[in-house]
């Protein structure tokens, strides 16, 4: 479990590629501080379980699902990217629940700066739009944040100067993808509400008002 708060961004190795899947080398020095074999450490989002590591670097083997369905394939050496890792017992809870586990990936549409704001349009596949909600939770290359736009699949989001600086989604140019994860709490009500009731209920904004969860 992670909360979508970057830790450190990270640079890139070596990709050695498999038949379909792939080893990641990652240079990084906070998320190493405490690592240990075996633990999970997330990139640009996606869960990773560390199987060999350094002071200074680690590795993770990355299945061929998570090839076909994440940006990961798209990294080379050199590639910088965002690290995050699992959430301790004791930690603070300063974003919002991440599981690691990617929906798909989102394509930059558009951006522009507004004030000290960075604002980003970006368009995700159909069937997502349940989970779009204005002032929900989104997790984008495993960044916590928050949509203040949605339109249909169209969403928009909005860095501040510290998540400009602190994570690899400011440096994103258009037309390029993002990992995104969907907000876990918005799936769990939605498969309740559709298996609860005996029949398909459609979770909307009303709904989700109506019924005290906003």
């Amino acid at each position: 479990m992670f909360t979508g708060i970057i830790e450190e961004i990270g640079s890139v190795k070596s990709v050695r590629p498999g038949s379909q899947s792939m080893t990641l080398t990652i240079a990084a020095s906070k998320v190493l501080t405490d690592v240990h074999l075996g633990d999970s450490i997330a990139v640009n989002g996606v869960c990773l379980t560390v199987t060999e590591f350094t002071v200074s670097q680690f590795s993770a083997d990355v299945m061929p699902e998570t090839v076909s369905s994440t940006s990961l394939r798209q990294l080379t050496a050199g590639s910088r990217v965002n690290l995050e890792r699992a959430l301790a017992a004791n930690g603070r809870f300063g974003g919002h629940f991440v599981t690691g586990h990617i929906d798909g990936t989102a394509v930059i549409r558009e951006k522009r700066t507004v004030d000290n704001a960075l604002y980003i349009r970006l368009a995700l596949p159909e069937n997502y739009e349940p989970y779009l909600l204005k002032k929900g939770s989104i997790s984008l290359d495993g960044t916590s944040l928050t949509i203040f736009e949605v339109n249909q699949t169209d969403i928009t989001i909005s860095l501040i100067p510290h998540s400009q600086e602190m994570t690899v989604l400011a440096n994103k140019r258009i037309g390029e993808t993002v990992n995104f994860e969907c907000d876990m709490l918005a799936k769990y009500v939605e498969n309740m509400l559709n298996r609860g009731v005996g029949k398909k209920e459609t979770m909307s904004e009303d709904y989700l008002r109506q019924h005290g969860f906003m």
